[in-house]
Parts: C-alpha cells; sequence; structure tokens
C-alpha cells in the first residue's frame, strides 16, 4: 500500500460528529488521537458528548450520543495517566474517510483541538514536517 504524505498540521472533517475543517496537530509522539471534549455525560448506555470550544469556532456545540465506547489508560507527554472514553468515528484525509479511534479529552487551552497519533497514522501516512494543510489545500482546489 502507498502511503500518502500528510504535513505537520491539517485542517479536516470529521463528518458523523458534525466537525467540518477542523485544526489538527499530526504528532508522532502520541499513540492515540485525542478530541477536544467539552462536556461528557454517561446517561445509561449511552455517552452524551458536547463538541464546544469558544476559541475554535468550528466546534459548534453539538451534542453528539455514542451507543458504544470504551475507556482506556492514556499517558501525557507530562507522564501522567489519565483514564479516558474512547470513542469510534470517521475522519476525511485527502477526500477519503478512515475509521479512527478517538480519546476524549478537555483540550479548550489548547492551540489544536485534535491531535492524530501513530496508531491512526501507521501504514497509511507519511510525515513531512516542513509541510501543512496538504489534505485541506487539495479539498479548496
Amino acid at each position: 500500500m502507498t502511503k500518502k504524505t500528510i504535513g505537520r498540521v491539517d485542517k479536516i472533517d470529521f463528518p458523523k460528529l458534525g466537525l467540518y475543517n477542523i485544526d489538527v496537530k499530526i504528532d508522532t509522539g502520541a499513540y492515540t488521537s485525542a478530541i477536544h471534549c467539552s462536556q461528557i455525560i454517561v446517561d445509561g448506555e449511552h455517552l452524551k458528548c458536547t463538541f464546544y470550544s469558544k476559541g475554535h469556532p468550528n466546534f459548534s456545540g453539538k451534542e453528539v450520543t455514542f451507543t458504544s465506547f470504551t475507556k482506556t489508560d492514556v499517558k501525557s507527554s507530562n507522564g501522567f495517566k489519565e483514564n479516558r472514553f474512547k470513542v469510534k468515528s470517521e475522519v476525511v484525509f485527502f477526500g477519503k474517510a478512515y475509521k479512527i479511534n478517538l480519546t476524549l479529552s478537555t483540550r479548550e487551552d489548547m492551540k489544536f483541538p485534535v491531535l492524530i497519533g501513530r496508531q491512526f497514522l501507521k501504514q497509511k501516512f507519511l510525515v513531512d514536517v516542513d509541510q501543512e494543510n496538504l489534505s485541506h489545500n487539495l479539498k479548496t482546489l
């Protein structure tokens, strides 16, 4: 399989979450991918997530309900372990939809509301840190 080259940052879509042109950082130091979630409510067998951020206008406050979710331990770059909810969704790079596992995290104070980690990148993409927005730039042509 030929790997596509992506840059260190991009703007991508999460159609099942109703999120479009979302700023993402490609983080080869992270194993799992993470997305900002401002509110998480467990309601019986459902997980209700609100995707809102005043610093990221494309996070409009839409609530998404997941019927399938798990919890996983995530070790941050500062060495602390955090138990987070993990959901499955889809992400669009270069016009193609891919399945992705996302951990839910509060990233309000971060520049990028989404990190794309190695688990997603492997066997699909090569990262060129000199490049930016390669997928988004093709979308806008």
